[in-house]
């Protein structure tokens, strides 16, 4: 057990581990998509889209239901839109860093 969880997790975040993907699953906490509507939210080429779905449906982080001629991709996790956001408050929490490192920097 004790080597099978940070395999897990390894594998977990590399299916995280890219640009678009992060931005698929910030869409995706938001409800439930067409490739065709990630496509025209993200601004991005249906490949590029379908080709980082195929990733994430590799590693189970998403899972896609026929629904007549399309699929309509949910999160396999509703905790991934949690994770998201504590990553983003991580972000933040660097920036106020940076911002306030650069402020005693402008100070001397």
């Amino acid at each position: 057990m004790y080597r099978e969880l940070p395999q897990f997790k390894a594998e977990f975040f590399k299916a995280l581990a890219h640009p678009l993907r992060i931005r698929i699953l910030e869409v995706l906490s938001e409800g439930n998509k067409t490739v065709n509507e990630l496509q025209a939210i993200l601004g991005s080429e249906g490949s590029a889209v379908s080709q980082q779905l195929a990733v994430l449906r590799g590693k189970n982080v998403v899972f896609g239901t026929k629904e007549g001629t399309s699929v309509i991709y949910s999160l396999r996790d509703p905790l991934i839109r949690d994770l998201l956001q504590v990553a983003r408050q991580i972000f933040d929490n660097h920036l106020v860093d940076a911002i306030s490192i650069l402020e005693n920097i402008r100070k001397e």
